[in-house]
């Protein structure tokens, strides 16, 4: 495993036990709104939609770095011999 990918781990780490953090401390009722897609307002434990904020965030990054490294060419180079 490279530093960077291990970098990636630790930081995923550590903002996963900081969300799972927030949402021990966090069981009082929220209340959320999204009128694009809810009728009505839903109201549920606050650690519910950091979790699924958090989980939401976790998908689209992995969608967005699917596309990263589709740059490089697969062909190697031609030599002069």
């Amino acid at each position: 495993m490279s530093f960077k990918v291990i970098l990636k781990l630790v930081v995923f780490l550590a903002t996963l036990f900081v969300f799972l953090y927030i949402g021990a401390y966090n069981k009082q009722a929220a209340d959320f709104n999204f009128p694009i897609l809810l009728d009505k307002k839903l109201t549920t434990d606050a650690w519910e939609i950091y979790f699924g904020m958090f989980a939401i965030g976790v998908v689209a990054g992995a969608i967005l770095m699917l596309g990263a490294g589709g740059g490089r060419s697969r062909s190697s180079p031609k030599s002069d011999k």
